[in-house]
C-alpha cells in the first residue's frame, strides 16, 4: 500500500466537508482535526509496515510447516538412508530375527496374559 502524506487525511477530510457544506476555518479546533488527521496518518503507515512484516513471517512459517508436512508424508526412496538392517531378500526368505515375548506366569487362573504395568 501506499504511504499517507502528513497533510494528505486533513486536505481530503477539509475537502469531503466542503462538499457538504462546512468550511473548516482558521481557529483552535481547526489545528486539533489537522493533529488528529496527521496522528492517524502516522498510525496507519506504522501499521502497514507491521502488517508488511507480519505477512512476510506468516509466509516464511507457512513455507516451513509445508516443508515439513512434505518431508513427513512423501514417500520414502528405494536408495540409501531409507533402508533397514535386514536385506529383503532375507525378509523373504524368512531368515529374520523376530523377538519373543515372554509371558510371566501368574498364581490366579483369571490374569490376563500380558498385565499392564501399574504406576
Amino acid at each position: 500500500m501506499k504511504k499517507i502524506e502528513k497533510d494528505e487525511l486533513y486536505e481530503h477530510l477539509r475537502g469531503f466537508l466542503k462538499s457538504k457544506g462546512i468550511a473548516l476555518d482558521s481557529g483552535s479546533y481547526t489545528q486539533r482535526i489537522h493533529q488528529g488527521c496527521n496522528l492517524l496518518a502516522d498510525a496507519i503507515n506504522a501499521t502497514q509496515i507491521t502488517v508488511e512484516r507480519a505477512k512476510a513471517e506468516v509466509d516464511r512459517k507457512l513455507d516451513q510447516l509445508r516443508q515439513s508436512i512434505h518431508e513427513a508424508t512423501a514417500p520414502k526412496s528405494s536408495s540409501g538412508s531409507g533402508r533397514s538392517t535386514t536385506s529383503k531378500s532375507a525378509q523373504a526368505k524368512g531368515k529374520t530375527k523376530r523377538q519373543q515375548t515372554v509371558r510371566r506366569k501368574t498364581k490366579d487362573s483369571d490374569a490376563s496374559p500380558n498385565p499392564e504395568p501399574t504406576n
